[in-house]
This record gives C-alpha cells, sequence and structure tokens, in this order.
C-alpha cells in the first residue's frame, strides 16, 4: 500500500476536518513520500528520539497523535528541536503525520480504546459531536467494582507512573459507571458530572479542579497523559497491520516527559 493510500484510508474513518479550530491535525511535513510504500512508525508524540528511531529502522512515515507544530512558527532556527525534526525528515525522506482531536472522537479512538480496556458497558460520549461520535466515553462496569478495585485494575492495565485521585473515606464503596477521557480532559468535568458518572478517569488536572470534582460527587482519577493514550497508538498498529501494510511498528522511543521520585 502506498502511504497515499494510507492517509485516504484513515482520514475516510477520522476526517482531519473534525478537528479543533486550535488543534492542527493532517500532514505536518511531507517530504514528497506519497507514492513511496508504507514503512510507518506509529508514535504518542513526534520528538527528536522518534525521528532517529525512524530513521535507523528505515521508515518513510511517522504516524502521531500529538502534532509537531501546534501554533504557526515564527522561525526554524539551528538548535531547535523543531527545526532539527524539519531538516531531519526532509533529508531522510520521512513524512510527519498527525491525527489529534480527529481520532479522540471515533471508535476504536483515544476514548474508545480506553472504555475497552476497563470494559465498560453500554458506552456512549460523554460529549456527542456527531452520530455516534464525540468526546470521552461513559459506561457501565459490570460487573460492579470497588473504588479499590477499580484503582488496581487502572494501574494493572495502564501501568501508569502514578496515580492521583480524589480524597475519600471509602475505597470500598460501590462504583457501577465510570467515564474515561485520554490526555488533558479536565475541562470536561461538567459533562462528565451530568453523565452520571461516579468516577472520571483523564489527566493533566491541576489542584482547584480536584476540588470540582469533590464538590460535584465525582472521584477524579488522573493517570497521567502517556498512559491514557499510548494503548490507543497500539490499537493503531494493529488497525494498520490489517491493511497488510510493507511496514509498521509502534515507536519505543515514545516519552511520558515526567519521572516521579519514590
Amino acid at each position: 500500500m502506498k502511504i497515499a493510500d494510507l492517509i485516504t484510508w484513515f482520514e475516510a474513518w477520522a476526517n482531519p476536518a473534525w478537528c479543533e479550530s486550535w488543534d492542527n491535525c493532517g500532514w505536518q511535513i511531507e517530504p514528497g513520500v506519497l507514492q513511496e510504500k508504507t514503512r510507518v512508525l506509529v508514535c504518542l508524540t513526534p520528538t527528536l528520539a522518534v525521528i532517529e528511531e525512524a530513521i535507523a529502522l528505515n521508515a518513510n512515515l511517522i504516524f502521531a497523535h500529538h502534532p509537531l507544530i501546534f501554533t504557526p512558527l515564527k522561525s526554524l532556527r539551528t538548535g531547535e528541536a523543531i527545526a532539527e525534526m524539519v531538516r531531519l525528515a526532509f533529508t531522510h525522506n520521512i513524512g510527519i503525520y498527525t491525527a489529534h482531536t480527529n481520532f479522540d472522537q471515533v471508535q476504536d479512538g483515544t476514548a474508545d480504546v480506553l472504555a475497552q480496556i476497563l470494559e465498560l458497558k453500554e458506552v456512549s460520549p460523554i460529549v456527542p459531536t456527531q452520530a455516534g461520535l464525540g468526546y470521552g466515553r461513559v459506561g457501565l462496569l459490570e460487573p460492579f467494582l470497588t473504588l479499590q478495585e477499580l484503582l488496581t485494575a487502572i494501574k494493572t492495565r495502564l501501568a501508569p507512573p502514578n496515580l492521583i485521585f480524589s480524597p475519600t473515606a471509602d475505597l470500598q464503596q460501590t462504583i457501577s459507571r465510570v467515564a474515561v477521557l485520554g490526555g488533558s480532559g479536565a475541562s470536561y468535568i461538567s459533562d462528565v458530572a451530568k453523565t452520571g458518572a461516579q468516577v472520571y478517569l483523564t489527566s493533566d488536572c491541576k489542584f482547584h479542579q480536584f476540588q470540582e470534582s469533590r464538590d460535584r460527587n465525582l472521584i477524579l482519577i488522573d493517570a497521567g497523559h502517556y498512559a491514557t493514550e499510548r494503548p490507543a497508538c497500539d490499537r493503531l498498529v494493529q488497525k494498520f497491520q490489517s491493511l497488510n501494510l510493507n511496514w509498521v511498528q509502534l515507536s519505543q522511543k515514545d516519552e511520558d516527559f515526567r519521572q516521579f521520585f519514590a
């Protein structure tokens, strides 16, 4: 399959026109690889380490969730990470393509994968955007779990370096309805509260957002940006493999960008 055909297939599933106005979905760098046979490295975040990995693996496309370029660049200068990535991409003929908020909304996108990992049933979007699609997912746990069991399941299945959750006096309380949103989902707390969810799993939450959740009787769990979105990259690799691409692999150089001192 040619790269152009892969992108056509993907955009029929997760249209870049669905991305938010502040977002930057689609081609970040296209150095003339559209007619080449696909050798795809999938990653969460395009970084220098990832592009060096792509060079070593002879990949010709980096397919990322996070955009390389969020805002218009004013300059490209030696010593800057983005400038070096652009130089390497053109030198080694490697395209960089991003699927961000469009990928968040679709079936088997970032939110759906989280819901599937927690085995939620009767799932629906937290904020619908179009028929059957939208941001986040909310559904039922079957069987119900205690909060302690749910936290253990999240720790086991997502392997986050740390878990932060709302203060609670009863880790044995029964949890039946859970909302999930991969990445930075704190702005959706009020929407989640309207769904009747008891627990909201997301990331990048601030001090007062935990306060807001407590005041809304919502248990907020922050498992970290990387842990809540990286599984969707693995799912994307599986989807690409089903297309019989020439070569596709999940990056081993993706970074969490955070360490926790024990």
